[in-house]
C-alpha cells in the first residue's frame, strides 16, 4: 500500500476526457431532425391529445439538443479549438438558444427547426476539422 505513495508518477495528457470517438455532433442533429419531423406532423393534426404529446416530445428533444451541444462545448472543445475557431463560442450559444425557450421549445415551424439544423451543421463542420488535426 505504501509503495503506491512513493511510486514514480507519470504525466499524461489527453485531448478529451474519454477517447475522442465518443463525441459526435450527430447526436444533436438527430434530435433536431426529430424536432423538425414533429413540427411537420403538428401542422397536419388538430387532435388535442396528439398535439399535447407532440409538444412534450418536441420540448424534450430540444433539451437533448442543448445537452449534446453543451457536452461538445464543455468536454470536447478545448482552448486550442477556441483559438483557431473564435466563432465557436458564439455558434454554440446561438445553437443552444435556437433549441431553447425562444427557439424550438416555443417555435412550431419547420423554419425554426431548419435554423437549428443549420447551426448544428456549422458546429459539426468545425468539429470534423478538429478531428483531422
Amino acid at each position: 500500500m505504501f509503495s503506491r505513495f512513493f511510486a514514480p508518477t507519470i504525466d499524461v495528457s489527453a485531448h478529451c476526457d474519454l477517447p475522442c470517438g465518443v463525441y459526435d455532433p450527430a447526436q444533436a442533429r438527430i434530435e433536431a431532425e426529430s424536432i423538425k419531423g414533429i413540427v411537420s406532423k403538428l401542422a397536419d393534426n388538430d387532435d388535442p391529445d396528439f398535439r399535447t404529446r407532440a409538444i412534450i416530445i418536441k420540448e424534450q428533444r430540444s433539451e437533448l439538443v442543448k445537452h449534446h451541444l453543451w457536452v461538445l462545448w464543455t468536454d470536447y472543445f478545448k482552448p486550442p479549438h477556441f483559438e483557431k475557431y473564435p466563432q465557436l463560442h458564439t455558434l454554440v450559444n446561438e445553437a443552444t438558444k435556437l433549441a431553447g425557450a425562444s427557439g424550438t421549445k416555443a417555435d412550431m415551424t419547420v423554419e425554426g427547426a431548419d435554423a437549428l439544423l443549420a447551426k448544428i451543421d456549422e458546429i459539426a463542420e468545425i468539429f470534423w476539422e478538429t478531428k483531422k488535426s
